[in-house]
């Protein structure tokens, strides 16, 4: 396995923490806002310069793990399977459609949206169903998730495939305490319409 990642390369360990540490900060945040309003009292009482300004966070949050991730892409070795036309084609076409999915579901919530603001009770009229929320159920981490393994492909990188991996677990615990507390938001709107 060594000769495939280097474990001894501080870039990936400090890829691994940016990788663990963003979804722990955004919904602690969002938390935090929902139940004591404390971005919005930071924001002096407005929730909409609380919610640009953790989005301002997280967007910048998200840099930072991308190149962190390409940092540590560079520092590991590479491997000749993933030196095949198929691969290249195919890593061109998961980032192609990982983009498409995050921006796509970026441009239809828009920056409230996208960025938490159910948490500081700005709330959609409804649910977004059309493209992309009709083609999978969390298209931004559906689409990042893509996004990371295309660039792993990419650059024939069994660490980014491993990367990749933590990205879609972290993912998937962040929606178990996501998913319902959203729903949670949405069911105590409809219960004081």
């Amino acid at each position: 396995m060594s000769a495939l990642i280097d474990f001894s390369k501080t870039s990936l360990h400090l890829t691994i923490a940016h990788i663990l540490f963003n979804p722990i900060f955004w919904n602690s945040a969002a938390r935090a806002e929902y139940r004591k309003k404390v971005l919005t009292k930071l924001a002096g009482g407005d929730p909409y310069k609380g919610t640009y300004g953790l989005a301002v966070i997280i967007f910048t949050l998200g840099i930072t793990r991308d190149y962190l991730y390409h940092q540590a892409l560079a520092d590991q070795p590479t491997h000749p399977f993933f030196d095949q036309p198929a691969i290249k084609i195919s890593a061109a076409l998961l980032f192609l459609t990982g983009n498409v999915l995050v921006l796509s579901s970026m441009w239809a919530l828009g920056v409230t949206g996208t960025y938490l603001g159910d948490y500081f009770g700005i709330l959609m009229k409804e649910r977004v169903t059309g493209f992309p929320f009709n083609v999978c159920d969390n298209p931004m981490y559906v689409g990042s998730t893509f996004t990371f393994m295309a660039t792993a492909l990419w650059y024939q990188s069994p660490a980014g495939v491993f990367l990749t991996v933590i990205v879609y677990v972290v993912y998937k615990i962040a929606l178990t305490f996501e998913e319902p507390f959203t729903s949670t938001i949405y069911a105590n709107k409809d219960k004081k319409n």
